[in-house]
């Protein structure tokens, strides 16, 4: 599973979080760090990006924004 880069700018603030992908069941699931918690995203049954098991000190609105990220870059 190779590591790569998704970089985000989020309220003025340019991130580079460190994105994995790996196929999960007939699917997959892609895991970004951010701010030292791991975040893991899956395509919902429409193809958006959901988080699932998320802590609660990951901001919201950044959750959104990544999810919107990962789709565009589909």
């Amino acid at each position: 599973m190779d590591e790569l880069v998704l970089p985000l700018n989020f309220k003025g603030r340019e991130m580079d979080l460190p994105l994995k992908i790996y196929p999960y069941g007939y699917t997959y699931r892609v895991e970004v760090m951010v701010d030292e918690v791991m975040v893991i995203f899956e395509p919902d049954e429409e193809g958006s990006y959901r988080a699932i098991g998320v802590p609660g000190q990951v901001e919201p609105g950044l959750l959104g924004a990544i999810a919107d990220l990962l789709e565009k870059l589909r």
